[in-house]
């Protein structure tokens, strides 16, 4: 259980009360309005209405004792620096914070942002991944470089093992689980035979994965 500390609750920020509250964690919402606070009170652990740019309120709430702050505000890019700063300035263990925009990644990061999010992009990107290539089903970035994907079984693998096809040597690519009828398998060993009714999680860089499902 994490102690998690969520600023700004419009509906990016509702959500994430949610998703952690729904999780087990501790969750503490603040946002100016009242009626945003009290649309998130069901999920979570505590609640105040007030302005997250006044220092002497942000402190009141001991920012040091959560494991993450996060500063979910959209609509107002100074509110959002201000605040990432102040939470920083007062000791918050790790800030994340949310930009639409490049330039304000690179502003919130020198301004004590130890994370940055880009909510729409990064959904963005998922769906184009999903939905926009043949043969993907699934998509997770983990660096720029890097993305774990579920995709269809090469037809050429069909009722050949990993060690047959020589899957990391050959294309580069570390098979995390096979997926079939929705029952995910971890950690296939090298004699898994592959079969045309299930998927493969994988982890690889982007670019063999294009080569691989091409």
């Amino acid at each position: 259980m994490k102690t998690v500390l969520i600023i700004g609750l419009g509906r990016f920020g509702r959500h994430l009360a949610r998703q952690f509250y729904l999780r087990g964690n501790e969750v503490m919402v603040i946002d100016s309005c009242e009626e945003n606070v009290n649309d998130t009170l069901s999920y979570a652990t505590n609640a105040q209405i007030g302005d997250a740019t006044n220092e002497a309120f942000i402190a009141s709430l001991g920012v040091r004792n959560f494991d993450i702050c996060i500063v979910a505000i959209g609509n107002d890019f100074q509110c959002s620096l201000e605040t990432t700063a102040l939470l920083k300035d007062l000791g918050a263990k790790f800030v994340l914070s949310r930009a639409c925009r490049e330039v304000h990644a690179k502003f919130l990061l020198r301004n004590g942002a130890d994370e940055v999010i880009y909510a729409e992009k990064d959904m963005a990107e998922r769906i184009a991944a999903k939905y926009g290539t043949e043969n993907v089903f699934d998509y997770i970035e983990l660096s720029s470089d890097y993305s774990i994907f579920e995709i269809a079984v090469p037809t050429s693998w069909y009722g050949k093992s990993i060690l047959q096809k020589e899957v990391r040597t050959k294309y580069h690519v570390s098979i995390l689980a096979t997926k079939e009828h929705g029952v995910i398998s971890p950690l296939p060993k090298p004699e898994h035979v592959f079969k045309s009714t299930e998927n493969l999680i994988i982890m690889a860089h982007n670019d063999d994965v294009k080569k691989l499902i091409k």
